[in-house]
């Protein structure tokens, strides 16, 4: 069964593969100046998954168990790396302001 899976869906298996190699490439030369803003605006993109996981939600029969735990999954996972992404963003601009030298309130 498993062997079947896996000869069915081989090119599918490769593109994973290659996809896993290559990011993980791009990453490792990735400048820590840049890391935090790509990682940031990533976290945010996957806002994506957020309204998936919703629609998943909403097109799920009340008896379909799997459906809606693996949508429930998935809004608390999207909402949790929207957030993320957001509040690391916040974290880094907060990097970028001026200091104040004391004196002004």
């Amino acid at each position: 069964m498993i062997l079947n899976f896996i000869y069915e869906n081989i090119e599918f298996i490769y593109l994973i593969f290659l996809m896993v190699i290559v990011g993980i490439e791009l990453i490792s030369h990735v400048p820590s100046v840049l890391h935090t803003p790509l990682m940031s605006g990533a976290n945010a993109i996957h806002g994506v998954v957020l309204i998936g996981a919703i629609l998943v939600l909403g097109k799920a029969h009340s008896d379909d168990y799997f459906s809606l735990v693996l949508g429930f999954i998935g809004v608390v996972l999207g909402t949790l790396n929207v957030v993320g992404g957001f509040v690391v963003t916040d974290r880094m601009l907060e990097m970028f302001k001026k200091k104040d030298k004391g004196g002004k309130a």
